[in-house]
């Protein structure tokens, strides 16, 4: 059987990531089922993270860089009272600690301090690279290395709810935020630990979560209606 030549197209996909699934094997999907030649997604999803994740097709893919470097903004839930491995379910529970009395006045006193330019130590468990190396394969060999803070800004902090052992947020952060660690580090400084629940993207520089489109939905298009 003759081979099927590429698609010539270019554009954005603005593809609603499902849980459990890499960033990248998304994109391998989207790529396969625009029968494109070219594809390229703008920021890393988790696994464990959902939402908004623009695939750049054909042309569209010299200008990925752009939406790489743009703003994020996401939907979180901090779990307080236990930290992980990882900063999320995934990891292995480090640590448990009783949760302090929760206000809204002295949660957002808290907040506060996360607001505006800030520092973060990137996570073990990340694609970040050391002599080539992404960290999270020295993790998995119980290796920890030092690692630098790096200057992020976090543009809006939001307290959407809360319980007694629990803060959602909504957060709009510079490129390179990991919200794994601010989870932490509010944790921390509630002074119980915490981990992330629930991670969901809202809107990647200009392009926000509606419209976006799931897999399933461009499975059931026809070639043609893609």
């Amino acid at each position: 059987m003759k081979k099927s030549s590429y698609r010539h197209l270019s554009g954005v996909f603005l593809l609603n990531k499902p849980l459990g699934l890499s960033s990248n094997s998304a994109l391998q999907k989207v790529r396969r089922l625009f029968n494109a030649q070219k594809a390229g997604h703008t920021g890393a999803l988790d696994p464990l993270a959902t939402g908004l994740l623009p695939i750049c097709l054909g042309e569209a893919t010299k200008f990925s860089h752009y939406l790489l470097d743009s703003t994020k903004r996401y939907q979180t839930t901090v779990k307080l009272g236990q930290t992980t491995a990882t900063g999320d379910v995934e990891g292995e529970i480090l640590q448990q600690r009783d949760v302090p009395a929760l206000t809204e006045a002295n949660i957002e006193q808290v907040l506060e301090q996360f607001r505006g330019d800030i520092k973060q130590v990137p996570p073990m468990y990340s694609a970040l690279k050391r002599e080539g190396r992404p960290l999270y394969e020295l993790e998995r060999q119980g290796i920890e290395i030092e690692r630098e803070a790096r200057p992020v800004t976090i543009y809006e902090l939001k307290l959407l709810s809360f319980t007694e052992d629990s803060l959602t947020l909504d957060v709009t952060c510079s490129k390179g935020t990991y919200i794994r660690v601010l989870g932490e580090d509010i944790g921390e400084a509630l002074g119980c630990g915490g981990h992330l629940t629930k991670l969901h993207r809202t809107q990647t520089g200009h392009f926000e979560i509606n419209p976006s489109y799931t897999i399933e939905y461009l499975e059931g298009l026809t070639q043609e209606q893609r």
